[in-house]
C-alpha cells in the first residue's frame, strides 16, 4: 500500500508550534470524520484501524450527534488518507455528503427563497459547522468566488484532502439547491492533480489544480441569482435560521479576528494597512490584535505574506500590468525582492507563473 500521507504528518499536528486553545475544544460535528471513515471502509479499512492509527479512542465516533476537537478531526482525516493510500479520498467523501449532513445550515440553504439568499446564508453561517477553515467571498474576473482559507497552518496533504472534500460537497449542494447553476462554474485547488482524479471529473465542473487560491468560481450570467428556488419554504427557513443563530451565539466572539484581519488586509490605493492601522480598523489595540492572532496560530507578518501572494497572483493575471508595477503595488521597492518572495510561495518566478496561465 502506498501512503500518500505519513505518520510524520500526524506528528506535525501534535507538534504545531502554536496550538491555540480552540483547537482542543470539543466543538466539531462528528458527521464529517465519520463519513471519511465510512469511505475508508470501502477499501477494507475498518473504523478501529483508522482510530487506532490516529491515536484516538475506539468509541469516539459512536454518537452520531457527538463532537470532536479540531485536532482530533484532522487526525481522523489524515489517518483515513494514510490507510487507504488514495489521494482522491476527499472528492469521494464530498460526493457522498448530502446537503442535510450540514445540519441547520444545510436546511436553511434548502429553504431559501432565491440563490442570492442561499449564498448569503452560506457566507453568514459557514463557521457554525466547525473551525479550521474560513469561507471568504470575493470577486474574481467579475464572478463570485467562494474561497477557503485555513485558519492556521495545515500540512499540505491534509489541506488538499479537506479542501477537495469541502468544495466538492459545496458544489453538489449548490447543484441541488440551484438547478440553474451556471455550467461554466469552476473548482480551484492549490495542490497538484492527484492520481486517479479523472474517474471523478465527470461528476464535477471543471477542476483546476496548482492554483494560487482554493474555492468555487460561479461564472456566467447572474440573473439566476434572483430566480425563485423550487425548495423555498419561508416557515422552515425561519426555524433553520433561528437554530443557526443559537449555534452562533455559543461561539466565542474572538473567533472572528482572523476572518476580520484577512478581510481588512486588502490592497488599496496606499497599500496594505500597518499593524497599527489594522488594529484601529478592528477597534482593538495593537497589543490585543497581536495576542488574539497569536492565540489562533497567526501573525500579522504571515497574514500579510498570504495577502501579497493572493493579490500578486490576481495582478499577474492582467497581462497589461508590468511585473515591476505589481511589485510596487504589493509594497516591494525592489522587484527582485518580489521575485524571491513569489518563488518561495508558488515555486516559480512571477514571469514563469504568468506565462503558464496566459
Amino acid at each position: 500500500m502506498s501512503l500518500v500521507a505519513s505518520v510524520s504528518e500526524l506528528d506535525v499536528l501534535n507538534g504545531l508550534d502554536v496550538q491555540p486553545p480552540w483547537m482542543h475544544q470539543v466543538n466539531q460535528p462528528v458527521t464529517y470524520p465519520r463519513m471519511f471513515v465510512e469511505v475508508a471502509q470501502d477499501y477494507g479499512v475498518s473504523r478501529e484501524q483508522v482510530l487506532r492509527y490516529a491515536g484516538l479512542p475506539a468509541n469516539i465516533l459512536d454518537d452520531p450527534a457527538g463532537r470532536l476537537s479540531l485536532l482530533e478531526t484532522w487526525k481522523v482525516l489524515l489517518a483515513s488518507l494514510c490507510l487507504t493510500g488514495d489521494p482522491t479520498l476527499g472528492f469521494q467523501n464530498g460526493l457522498r455528503l448530502p446537503l442535510t449532513a450540514h445540519g441547520s445550515l444545510g436546511y436553511a440553504l434548502m429553504c431559501a427563497s432565491t440563490a442570492r439568499e442561499a449564498l448569503t446564508i452560506l457566507e453568514r453561517f459557514w463557521h457554525v459547522r466547525g473551525r479550521g477553515v474560513l469561507l471568504m467571498v470575493s470577486e474574481t474576473n467579475d464572478a463570485p468566488f467562494f474561497e477557503l482559507v485555513p485558519e492556521l497552518p495545515m500540512p499540505s496533504a491534509l489541506r488538499d484532502l479537506a479542501f477537495s472534500s469541502m468544495l466538492t460537497s459545496m458544489y453538489r449542494g449548490m447543484q441541488f439547491v440551484l438547478p440553474m447553476l451556471p455550467a461554466s462554474s469552476e473548482i480551484w485547488l492549490q495542490g497538484a492533480e492527484p492520481a486517479g482524479f479523472q474517474r471523478w471529473q465527470p461528476q464535477l465542473p471543471a477542476v483546476h489544480f496548482d492554483m494560487p487560491r482554493a474555492g468555487i468560481v460561479l461564472q456566467g450570467d447572474r440573473s439566476w441569482l434572483d430566480q425563485p428556488l423550487p425548495t423555498a419554504n419561508p416557515e422552515a427557513l425561519a426555524q433553520a435560521i433561528a437554530q443557526c443563530e443559537r449555534e452562533n451565539a455559543l461561539l466565542d466572539a474572538v473567533d472572528d479576528v482572523v476572518r476580520q484581519t484577512r478581510a481588512a488586509l486588502s490592497l488599496e490605493g496606499g497599500g496594505y494597512p500597518t499593524p497599527e492601522q489594522l488594529a484601529d480598523k478592528l477597534h482593538l489595540t495593537p497589543r490585543t490584535l497581536r495576542r488574539r492572532l497569536q492565540d489562533q496560530g497567526q501573525s500579522y507578518r504571515d497574514m500579510l505574506e498570504e495577502a501579497r501572494c493572493r493579490d500578486g497572483c490576481q495582478l499577474l493575471a492582467n497581462p497589461d500590468l508590468e511585473i515591476q508595477r505589481i511589485s510596487e503595488l504589493l509594497g516591494y521597492n525592489d522587484p527582485a525582492n518580489f521575485t524571491r518572495a513569489f518563488k518561495s510561495w508558488m515555486g516559480v518566478t512571477p514571469s514563469e507563473w504568468r506565462a503558464q496561465r496566459l
